[in-house]
């Protein structure tokens, strides 16, 4: 299978074969009827990495280099347990960590445990404005 690229855009109506849901299936299996059978279920129809990765792949070529780098984080994130995520989301908010430890802490796990290269970065450089920026102690409301 060849690398995206614009053309190929939107994905899932040009290549639909190209995309699968969680475990496996087809677009064309991924139905309402198919869920309320029971033949498929609500993880069928989470985003895969791969397909965020195509999506990163299709934006780059397309020289969009920023919106393919959020891809990519997203699709690292897509292995990681939604209260993990969300941890990391209230950590980032203003205010919510006093000093940039919580954050290195939350980069390290990112990294150690899910491989997270492109997040633990992410989280990593906010805690390095946020020290800058003095938005360890403000807290917006």
């Amino acid at each position: 299978m060849s690398t995206p690229g614009p053309d190929d855009y939107p994905l899932a109506e040009k290549h639909p074969e190209r995309v699968r849901g969680r475990r496996g299936k087809t677009l064309d299996e991924l139905t309402l009827e198919a869920l309320a059978s029971g033949e498929a279920e609500l993880e069928d129809f989470r985003i895969t990495p791969e397909a965020l990765r195509q999506q990163a792949a299709i934006a780059r070529a397309a020289a969009r280099p920023r919106l393919a780098d959020n891809f990519e984080r997203a699709a690292e994130m897509a292995g990681i347990p939604q209260a993990f995520v969300m941890q990391v989301y209230e950590l980032l908010r203003p205010g919510r960590a006093t000093d940039s430890t919580p954050l290195l802490e939350a980069a390290r796990t990112l990294r150690d445990t899910y491989q997270a290269e492109r997040l633990a970065a992410f989280v990593e450089e906010a805690a390095m404005v946020y020290e800058r920026r003095g938005l360890y102690t403000f807290r917006y409301r």
